[in-house]
């Protein structure tokens, strides 16, 4: 079986993930902490970014449309509310998968317990933006 899909609701939280991003690294937000902790020279011409940028749309596309059918399923399998279905959906999904997989690299690669915590936040922060945006617009016949 194939979830129902709101694919506008899914390019949507794509394009907020972008934004999410756009001010979650921002230097008066926490752009300055991550490029330091990150070790990333902030003064690159903006042309380096091109590629990073490219496959953020790819991943954040991929990422949306998966929490899409997530919830759906969750949905169907717990009914109530398709909003909380997606909320509690993408949480479960982030802590054991994105935030786990976050932390045990970066624990083998030595970096900074607070380069971690910084970016496991602005993916949970992503992440629940997403949800809340596919959680109000369910794909027709759901709810």
């Amino acid at each position: 079986m194939v979830p129902e899909i709101n694919y506008w609701a899914v390019l949507l939280a794509m394009a907020s993930s972008m934004v999410v991003g756009s001010i979650w690294y921002t230097p008066k937000v926490f752009g300055t902490r991550w490029a330091s902790l990150a070790k990333v020279d902030m003064d690159r011409p903006a042309a380096t970014a091109t590629m990073a940028i490219v496959t953020t749309v790819i991943v954040s596309f991929v990422t949306a449309w998966v929490l899409a059918g997530a919830a759906t399923i969750a949905w169907h399998f717990y009914e109530g509310s398709y909003l909380w279905a997606a909320i509690a959906t993408s949480v479960i999904l982030w802590a054991g998968f994105t935030a786990a997989r976050f932390i045990t690299h970066d624990a083998f690669e030595g970096r900074p317990t607070s380069l971690t915590v910084l970016n496991i936040a602005h993916e949970l922060v992503t992440v629940l933006v997403m949800a809340i945006i596919i959680g109000v617009w369910p794909p027709a016949g759901t709810v």
